[in-house]
């Protein structure tokens, strides 16, 4: 039997999406006792104390969960004025994408998003035979106005991802404003701030942007300062007439008990938010007068995370980080090819990467 002929054309024109190196994968293959991974983006601090603690005690694992969440979406939506019926949960803000996605994307439908930016939007897309509509970044940054030309009457969805991934960059205030001013009322503004909480003041807040314009959905996670990357827990803030179509489509318990209950619990860490917030700006504080040292070019980051040019005539920089006990993110494979990103740490952490960068500009030279 050929397999193939069963599968749909748009599922088998895809590639799996490839995860960072773990850092058993990279004892594996280079023989080295220890690494430092700075490939994901995740909380150096490990997890909210709080939510930890939260699920400890569980023990009705047995018995399913609420599939309402109706107190957690209150908690979720209250910070923006919001209701709970504003709010879609999922397993991580990735499910909620695909939920999204299968809601509203028909074949021919355009989707405008920058190149580069967060793979799945660009794959999702296709899964559901829309067309991806690629404009370039600007210096690292969306170009919203090129993004702007871009809409015609196909249009069904704009995706802005702030922070971007993988290159850390933020959209200014006053050009977001513009740009949402500007674009069809018809036309869903897909937002994602997966690193919102890392982001410095003055960054745009898209959630505000919920009452205003109904046709505006704002993706969060906890994956990245809650450090719920393997709990996994994301939703949506949105116009409710909207997500109500969603969730006839979202996949029914979805979010786990223990994810439901940490997440509620972490929202009243303030603490480690805090702690969190400024483990990373001290770790930017160090690494970019070193960056500068070395004579390596990061962007401007907005996140927990850098997109840092590699010395020129450095054949492969993501396996020759690995030789040195980094484990990075290959910014070729993010289509960002000379730039490797990189997860802000702890200080030691930062210390290893430094010194592995040491390293890697000396061989170079």
């Amino acid at each position: 039997m050929d397999d193939a002929a069963l599968i749909r054309p748009q599922v088998a024109a895809l590639k799996p999406y490839t995860p960072g190196t773990t850092v058993a994968q990279a004892k594996k293959a280079y023989g080295l006792s220890t690494f430092v991974k700075l490939s994901s983006n995740e909380n150096p601090l490990g997890t909210s104390p709080r939510a930890l603690e939260a699920i400890r005690s569980l023990r009705d694992l047995h018995i399913y969960v609420d599939d309402d969440h109706a107190e957690l979406r209150e908690r979720l939506a209250a910070p923006y004025g919001l209701e709970a019926r504003h709010v879609m949960v999922g397993h991580g803000s990735n499910d909620v994408v695909r939920t999204l996605f299968t809601t509203l994307i028909a074949p021919g439908d355009e989707v405008v998003l920058a190149d580069p930016t967060f793979s799945l939007f660009a794959k999702d897309t296709l899964l559901f035979a829309g067309v991806p509509v690629k404009v370039p970044l600007r210096d690292g940054v969306h170009d919203l106005d090129a993004m702007q030309r871009a809409v015609t009457s196909k249009t069904k969805l704009v995706v802005v991802v702030d922070p971007n991934n993988p290159t850390s960059t933020r959209v200014e205030e006053e050009a977001f404003e513009r740009f949402v001013r500007a674009l069809p009322e018809g036309v869903v503004l897909l937002v994602d701030q997966a690193y919102r909480e890392y982001m410095p003041p003055g960054s745009v807040e898209a959630a505000g942007y919920v009452a205003r314009r109904p046709a505006t959905i704002v993706l969060r996670t906890m994956s990245k300062i809650y450090g719920f990357a393997s709990l996994r827990f994301g939703y949506a803030l949105g116009d409710p007439q909207l997500l109500a179509y969603a969730e006839r489509v979202r996949v029914p318990f979805g979010v786990s008990r223990p994810a439901a209950i940490a997440a509620l619990a972490a929202l009243d860490d303030r603490d480690f938010l805090e702690r969190s917030v400024a483990t990373n700006e001290a770790g930017k504080a160090m690494l970019y007068p070193a960056f500068e040292r070395l004579g390596l070019q990061a962007y401007p980051t907005a996140a927990n995370f850098v997109a840092l040019s590699v010395p020129p005539g450095t054949r492969d920089p993501y396996e020759e980080m690995l030789r040195r006990g980094v484990v990075t993110r290959s910014g070729a494979a993010l289509g960002m090819p000379g730039r490797l990103r990189i997860t802000i740490g702890s200080p030691d952490q930062n210390a290893t990467l430094v010194a592995a960068l040491e390293s890697l500009v000396a061989a170079a030279a």
